[in-house]
Formats: C-alpha cells, structure tokens, sequence
C-alpha cells in the first residue's frame, strides 16, 4: 500500500454508524456545524456527494464582509454580525484570509455623498454591538486616479477582507475530523426516515448502500436543501429561492492591493478584486435560476459575462475586452424565499427551521458561517444536553497557529532559499503551519501551474483530493497558473479518479 493509500486509510478510520449529530452537506456551513460540533464532544457524522466546496462555497467572491449594500435594505443584524464575524477569521485563519481596502468612487447621481458617509460611519462601528473590536482602518474620503477614468475624481475607501473560500471549508472539515468527527466523502445521502426516537440515514458511496443512526440531523445542503428535505418525510417548512451568482477572471488590470466596489445603475454593485496575483476577479450577477439549473454544470451565460464586462468599464480607464476573460465560474445561492420579486433584495440573512430534531438551514454567507454553526447548535441544546459551551470563536483553524503571516513566511524563505519565493508565498497562504508536514527540499514533479507532486500527495493524504479537479481549482488555485487556457480545459475535464495509485 503507497503512503497516500496508508493516510486516506486512516482518513477513515474513525467512521461509525450511530451519532449524536449527522450532517447532509460539506459545504461551508456543514463542515463549520461538523467541527463546532466535534469540539463540543459530540459524535458527529458528515457526509458529501461530491467534494467539500464543491458548488456555492468554492464559488464565491472570495470575501469576508458585512456587506456594505445590505445596510440599504435595513439589514443592521447581518452587517453587525458579519463584521464581528470579519475580525475572528483574520484572528483564527490568518494563513487563508487577510485585511484588503476598497475604493468605492463617488456618482452623485446613483448616491449621494452623505448617504454613502452615512453607511460607512455605520459600517466603521456596527461591529461593537456584538462587543468585537475592530483591528482594520477606518473608512475615509479619496482623490481618485489610475485605474479609473478621468472624470471619476472622489471617492471614499473602507476595510474588508479577503478568504479563500475552498480552503476555508475543507480547513473547517479538517478541524472535525481531527476532533473525532467521521467524515463521509463523496458519499451521498438517499434518504431518511424517523424512528420516534432516532433518524435512520440512508448514504451511497462508490461502492455500496449502508444506513447510518442519529439523534439528530442537519441539512446543509446549499442549492440542494429542499431535494434533500424532500426525502425525510417531514413536510416541508419553507420555499428556498436560488439565486446565480457569476464571476470572470481576467489579467492583472492595475497596480496595488486595493479592491473596487462599483455601482451599477440598477442599483446593484460589482466588484474587482486583484486575484492571485496575476489577475482580476470582476463580480457578481443576481439571477434567479429553476431548480433545473442544478442539473448542469454552473457556467456565467454570455449575458452575464456582458453584464460584468459592462459594469468593470464603466470604471476602468483601460477597457476590459470579452476575448481577455481567462477563466470563469457561477455558484447558486440557496436564499430564503421571502417573497421578494428582485434577487438582489431578497435577504441573504440565514434562517435556520427545526422540527423533530431535523434542521434546515436556508440562506446564509460565508462571513458568518460560524456564527450560524454556533446558532444552530444551541437549537439542538435540548436534545443533545451533554454538548459542550461554544468555543470556536478563537481557536485557529488547522495551519492558523502563526501568528504574523509575514514573519511566518520570512522564517520559511530562510529555511527553504531554493524554493521560488512567489511559489513559496501562495503555499504558505494555503496551508500556513501545516505546510510543514510536505514541504522538503525536493518536492517532486510540477503537475501544472506550481502544484508539486509532494503537495498534490499531501493534499489527497490529509484533504480528501483524489483528482486534478479536487486540487487544482478549490484545494488550490493552481488550474490558473496553468500555461494555457486550453491547459485549464484540461484540468477541469479530468475524470474523477485517483491521480496516484
């Protein structure tokens, strides 16, 4: 048996057939229920069809915030929650999220300058009532310049932050399992029925049929939670609207750190955000989409790439061009359905439904993911009374334990001088302290765009990623740096198997 055949065993070693809580989804939300869970001694099953981030929660814009539009539609709760949420992530994964300023430039005639101080002045404090203190600068007004076009010449700039969404969930998975949870990949759920006293949970994997028990059970099933509701004989207590939201990825358009907020005429806003250092990230659309849409791979229609195009050149002095768009991706949203007629309106609060120890979970953002698993957990108090008080709020995410990212990455450019100190940076972001467990003088062979043979073994020894796929675009981000386009192609065709033995 190879070494990574070794570890994938011991992956699974500590699976069970009877828990105290069993998670249906290994998106964001499940896997930050999976480990508070874990950490609060109960048993804790998780199970994912796929791979974990596989749909909405690897198709994000890759951003903590409160969401400064939202304090338009009266939502103070999920801005204020979602900004304390914003400083605990900086503090617990510092390896995958860091601090980012955004310009947002002045049009008198979309919003006035006191409304936009306004918003910001709130934006600055919401935080404090949930008694967070904040570790970012202040909003403040700007002259602007390059990139944008003469005539935009005001402006202001606030703080957020950036995350890596795939890494940020299979990082949370990681926690559970190593707290105890058994973990379930690409094992899916088919169905569930209630005893009276215990859920009796019915999964496939590759290769067989098998039931597990449960006390209790949650649906995190993102886009999927009314399919996946729809199968354990409750009625149903609430309509989910899904909502696509799409990105384009094109070549480095400026200089700097700093991220746009742009508003659109139809009220909505778009970012551009510098990505991976070689790129921009334009985003996103509000579509609203069919159960359908679900059925086929998420791809931005030609209509919404317009739409970003559009939106960007507004801005940009130098127009972004259709044929510049290297790589793109679209998630769905699984929103609330609050009878909303306008997507971007509709609440992107999350709403948690509880009946018979069986929890749906609609809605939510990837700022408050572990909010809404601390939330969530102190629903099932009365059924499982042995769980533990919460505590994930400051214990860091695996590979979070270095402090100053800075010093942590100089230390490693000491140690390791004859790694490329661009290379060596992006892999340290991705795994921060647990990079030491593959990082050796000789890494072994470039599979394409940076990923080395030693990390593509690491990344299916310890990440459940078995394939090109897995690794490539959400455990990293390596199918962009690829020579090509038509390289990315290939990447992203790559059947799901194994790519060592």
């Amino acid at each position: 048996m190879s070494q990574a055949n070794r570890a994938t065993v011991q992956l699974h070693a500590n699976r069970q057939s009877m828990f105290d809580l069993f998670i249906i989804g290994g998106g964001i939300n499940g896997a930050g229920i999976a480990r508070d869970a874990a950490g609060r001694g109960l048993s804790v099953g998780l199970c994912e069809r796929a791979d974990f981030a596989n749909a909405t929660s690897s198709a994000s814009s890759k951003l903590i915030h409160g969401g400064l539009r939202y304090l338009e539609h009266y939502e103070f709760k999920l801005v204020a929650e979602a900004l304390a949420e914003r400083e605990r992530l900086l503090a617990i994964a510092p390896h995958i999220a860091w601090p980012m300023r955004f310009v947002l430039p002045h049009e008198a005639h979309l919003r006035p300058k006191w409304m936009l101080r306004a918003g910001l002045f709130l934006y600055d404090h919401l935080h404090l009532a949930y008694g967070v203190r904040r570790s970012l600068p202040s909003s403040c007004g700007i002259k602007l310049g390059a990139p944008l076009q003469a005539r935009l010449t005001h402006g202001f700039e606030y703080s957020d932050a950036w995350v890596d969404d795939a890494r940020l969930t299979v990082l949370n998975v990681m926690d559970a399992h190593q707290r105890g949870a058994s973990i379930f990949a690409r094992t899916a759920f088919v169905g569930a029925q209630h005893d009276g006293t215990l859920w009796q949970l019915t999964l496939k994997d590759a290769e067989k049929t098998f039931t597990v028990q449960s006390r209790a059970v949650v649906n995190a099933g993102g886009p999927w939670v009314k399919q996946v509701a729809d199968q354990n004989q409750l009625p149903n207590q609430a309509a989910v609207q899904l909502v696509k939201g799409s990105h384009i990825i094109v070549p480095r358009q400026y200089t700097g750190e700093q991220a746009y907020i742009l508003q659109q005429p139809d009220g909505r806003i778009v970012f551009v955000i510098p990505y991976e250092q070689q790129f921009t990230l334009i985003g996103t659309t509000d579509v609203r989409v069919g159960m359908d849409a679900l059925n086929y791979a998420m791809t931005p229609s030609d209509e919404e790439t317009d739409y970003l195009l559009a939106a960007a050149n507004r801005y940009l002095a130098k127009p972004v061009a259709k044929n510049e768009v290297i790589h793109s991706y679209a998630g769905v949203r699984p929103l609330y359905d609050d009878g909303s007629d306008n997507p971007s309106q509709t609440t992107r609060d999350y709403t948690l439904k509880l009946q018979q120890n069986w929890l749906d979970i609609y809605g939510g953002k990837i700022t408050t993911y572990r909010y809404l698993a601390q939330e969530a957990l102190d629903l099932f108090k009365p059924a499982l009374s042995t769980m533990g008080a919460a505590w994930s709020a400051s214990a860091p995410l695996p590979g979070g334990d270095i402090g100053d990212f800075a010093l942590f990455y100089n230390d490693l450019c000491r140690h390791y001088p004859q790694h490329n100190a661009a290379w060596l940076c992006s892999a340290a972001h991705r795994h921060g302290s647990n990079i030491h467990q593959w990082l050796v003088n000789d890494l072994g062979d470039d599979l394409g765009g940076g990923l080395m043979q030693a990390e593509a073994e690491y990344l299916q020894a310890k990440e459940w990623a078995p394939t090109l796929d897995d690794m490539m675009w959400r455990r990293t981000k390596c199918g962009l740096h690829a020579k090509s386009k038509a390289h990315n192609t290939l990447f992203l065709n790559q059947p799901c198997n194994p790519i060592f033995d």
